[in-house]
């Protein structure tokens, strides 16, 4: 899978989010990283046909997105997203929020919805939460949950925004470890995030976003021995100080 990215920009009430960004990315998986404030977030969404672009046209395998409610509609479904919030449904067991989007958004039979996702539960060490809440889930099981639940779908990329954001260092081991087990499966995935190790062990490439505009991108391995730019050179040995 190919995604284009051509000379999109974005605002929001008169500050400059993307600039003219470009590039051209071959996804199998892909880290976004970069400083608070670069426009990872914004430029995921757009790829996700959760925002439109001001100016630009984004591509997938040749194809060009239209930004109209009619096509994005059907574009979302092929997507599987997960944020920094869980956006598990409080009143709701972990099952139930598996089943409420199998059935009614994506029209899928009960019998075959809870079938799918209790293998996905067994699959990921969830079984014993299946009915539990989410208060009574710690926060690495129920991003966990909201994951299997984006994947559920089968969808030909999953979109992630610092998915760990809130996490213990425990629990962001388990998000990680699945992640890189759904990767290791096929699955190709975008994914902004500041665990620096996940985004140079586990993800194939990065791009690297800082004032507005792509500044770097290339193979993760590269990207992180041999950082090419003054910008990301800064940005690593700032994030990486603590490291040990």
């Amino acid at each position: 899978m190919n995604i284009e990215l051509i000379n999109i920009s974005k605002t929001f009430q008169d500050e400059l989010v993307l600039k003219d960004v470009s590039g051209s990315f071959d996804i199998h998986s892909i880290a976004i990283i970069g400083p608070s404030g670069g426009g990872k977030s914004t430029l995921l969404r757009i790829i996700g046909g959760l925002l439109t672009p001001d100016s630009g046209a984004l591509k997938i395998d040749g194809e060009t997105i239209e930004f109209s409610k009619r096509y994005l509609h059907n574009y979302r479904r092929n997507i599987g997203f997960v944020f920094q919030s869980k956006g598990l449904f409080e009143h709701l067991t972990a099952i139930e929020n598996m089943l409420l989007p199998l059935i009614h958004a994506f029209g899928m039979g009960k019998t075959e919805a809870v079938e799918v996702s209790s293998k996905l539960f067994e699959r990921f060490g969830l079984t014993d939460e299946k009915n539990k809440y989410p208060f009574q889930l710690s926060g690495g099981q129920q991003q966990r949950i909201a994951i299997a639940r984006a994947v559920a779908v089968k969808p030909w990329l999953l979109l992630l925004d610092e998915p760990t954001s809130a996490l213990d260092p425990e629990y962001t081991a388990e998000v990680l470890n699945m992640l890189g087990e759904l990767q290791n499966d096929g699955l190709k995935s975008i994914i902004v995030t500041h665990e620096m190790g996940f985004a140079k062990n586990a993800c194939e490439k990065v791009i690297f976003l800082a004032q507005n505009r792509i500044v770097e991108s290339g193979n993760s391995s590269q990207i992180f021995k041999h950082p090419q730019t003054e910008e990301l050179q800064a940005f690593l040995n700032k994030i990486l100080e603590w490291k040990v």
